[in-house]
């Protein structure tokens, strides 16, 4: 894509496209999918990458700009459909006291596929540039047989009425959420920017890393390797009072340790650092996902609309996530950049903690008298 594109800018712009797509089906979608079901979202969810798949392999005949841009919304599209399923399906099918270990298990083999996939691409690029695509198609494929036959629960029929979209309304609804929900909505945007910042700046710092010393390579494998095991103790704790708190507190943790980078100038050291950083905010995660999927059980029909708020905090960090990690790496350097980031995130955490009441309560005289 940079090849086509012409720059490592633009085609960083061009993977935002995504989120900033993202946050319009956020928006959207919502308003739109009354009574659809999990098994309706995930079809939907592997139509779309089916499509995205294709798509990119016909940019391998035609790399031009405009297939990119295309892909890049679908992929969006994708993405989103899928995280409204994973919230349908948690708050429907599992008990209000295994959220996060269900959220946690849920983790370990997603994250399992994002440790697995580029080194299953790189074998098949092996075989030519098609490879790693027709490899992602057969893989959407495998989903939708298997789809199919699970015949999947809480079937309900599906009603949409697009006579009642309106951007205005669903922003009013959030609105209302948000000033309910606010400090969990902060740690998760929090979250995924520290995320954007390890797939952006991470990737270079690796890379500079591993010119000083071969154990540099490790960097970011070292964040990834802890989503892997966390999720196993998480969903053995079985979680169920107190998540805000201790989403909180593991994420104080993650982000106090990412400070200590400033005092290291050695390699191996900072590999270490942030496998222990990453170990704590790997258990933020599934704890952060159970408290939205409480409150997705607590709001009855209406809860797409509290799931359209929770995935587009996440669309917006990773739209801005990148250009701010870009922006204080050209300033400061890599290392200082994630210094920062943890520094913003042991403040902002120790604010959290003091400010979040025990129990979030929904505005429900509001909720009633939305249609």
């Amino acid at each position: 894509m940079q090849e086509v594109l012409g720059s490592a800018f633009l085609m960083g712009l061009f993977l935002s496209f995504s989120s900033v797509v993202g946050i319009a089906v956020d928006m959207f979608l919502p308003q739109i999918i009354k009574g659809i079901t999990v098994h309706n979202l995930l079809t939907l969810g592997i139509v779309s990458g089916g499509l995205f798949a294709l798509l990119l392999l016909y940019s391998t005949w035609i790399p031009a700009a405009f297939v990119f841009l295309i892909a890049m919304a679908v992929w969006g599209i994708y993405y989103e459909f899928f995280g409204f399923a994973e919230q349908q399906f948690v708050a429907d099918a599992t008990p209000l006291r295994m959220h996060s270990a269900v959220w946690a298990i849920l983790g370990i083999f997603k994250n399992l596929a994002y440790f697995l996939g580029p080194l299953m691409a790189g074998y098949l690029v092996l075989g030519g540039e098609r490879m790693p695509v027709v490899g992602a198609m057969i893989f959407s494929t495998c989903g939708f047989i298997t789809l199919v036959a699970s015949k999947g629960v809480h079937k309900r029929p599906v009603k949409i009425d697009t006579e009642e979209v309106s951007l205005r309304k669903e922003i009013g609804h959030w609105r209302t959420l948000f000033g309910r929900i606010w400090p969990v909505l902060t740690l998760s945007m929090l979250m995924g920017l520290v995320d954007a910042t390890y797939w952006t700046t991470g990737t270079v710092l690796t890379a500079k890393l591993a010119q000083k010393n071969i154990l540099g390579s490790l960097f970011l494998p070292a964040y990834m390797l802890p989503t892997l095991f966390v999720g196993i103790v998480i969903a053995k704790k079985k979680i169920y009072a107190g998540k805000k708190k201790m989403a909180e507190l593991a994420f104080l943790a993650s982000s106090i340790i990412l400070l200590t980078l400033v005092f290291s100038n050695s390699v191996v050291v900072m590999v270490v650092i942030v496998f222990a950083s990453s170990t704590f905010l790997s258990a933020s995660y599934p704890l952060v996902d159970g408290v939205y999927s409480d409150i997705v059980a607590r709001m009855g029909r209406e809860r797409r609309h509290l799931i359209g708020l929770t995935r587009s905090s996440l669309s917006f960090a990773y739209i801005i996530g990148p250009a701010l990690a870009g922006g204080l790496a050209s300033l400061t350097g890599e290392i200082n950049t994630f210094v920062i980031v943890g520094f913003v995130g042991a403040v902002v955490s120790a604010i959290l903690l003091v400010t979040t009441p025990k129990k979030l309560k929904l505005p429900q005289e509001d909720i009633h008298k939305w249609d």
